[in-house]
């Protein structure tokens, strides 16, 4: 199995609130986690910092190869539920870390299956020879419209509040994480990322950039891209290709 990891702070903000954990965790199963942190100050790196290493160590922890499939779903939520957990007892035991949080989205590959977790707007891609697929809903104001058939696909595409996300981990006493598994035959690649980089990056540039291509080269490039056209956010990539 091949793995890439990058984040980068992008060209407006003043600090990285992004977080990412790739490893392998089996002879033929990985994991990737990733994180994009909210609060001032410091507040939103301490959440996504919490939250990365939380979720990664209990999942790593705990895993194992032969285990089934509701072991391994329960494993994935139980991993956000005690992240979520700890970062909420931060936030309200520290008056400067109120009201912290971060997004999440975490993705365990063993062999051809794919079991992915997602708390937020930070996003998993699949990519197989037939071509690209998010994995994950949005948790935003926007995306919740446009199911609501208020808004179109364009307009939810485009609109200023685009960015407003309606769940994260450690805001709330309880989290209620969206769950999915996959299984594919063929070869495919997982990719985890941070609104920071998909706002830049249309699927196509994804699929084109990533699939059967060197992942440390394609991460760095689709950082790139995404620092040549505004970097107005930290800008977060995590690769798993079989």
């Amino acid at each position: 199995m091949f793995l890439a990891q990058k984040s980068d702070i992008g060209q407006k903000r003043d600090e990285n609130q992004d977080r990412v954990r790739v490893g392998m965790i089996g002879s033929d199963s990985a994991l990737a986690v990733v994180c994009d942190g909210m609060g001032g100050e410091n507040s939103g790196s301490l959440a996504s910092e919490i939250a990365v290493n939380a979720v990664f160590d209990k999942i790593a922890g705990n895993f194992r190869e032969n285990a089934d499939l509701n072991s391994i779903r329960n494993l994935m939520l139980t991993s956000v539920s005690a992240a979520n957990a700890l970062v909420y007892q931060e936030s309200v035991e520290k008056e400067e870390n109120k009201g912290m949080g971060t997004t999440c989205v975490a993705a365990l590959v063993r062999g051809k299956q794919v079991f992915v977790a997602n708390v937020g707007d930070s996003r998993a891609y699949i990519m197989t020879h037939e071509g690209i697929r998010q994995i994950t809903n949005d948790h935003t104001l926007v995306e919740m419209l446009y199911e609501q058939g208020q808004l179109s696909r364009e307009e939810a595409d485009t609109h200023y509040m685009k960015n407003v996300i309606t769940k994260a981990v450690g805001v709330e006493k309880d989290i209620e994480t969206d769950y999915f598994e996959i299984e594919n035959d063929s070869n495919f690649t997982v990719l985890l990322c941070s609104d920071g980089l998909y706002n830049y990056c249309d699927n196509e540039l994804l699929y084109n950039t990533v699939f059967g291509q060197n992942l440390d080269e394609a991460a760095s490039k689709l950082v790139a891209h995404a620092n040549l056209e505004g970097g107005r956010d930290n800008i977060t990539i995590a690769l798993m290709a079989n």
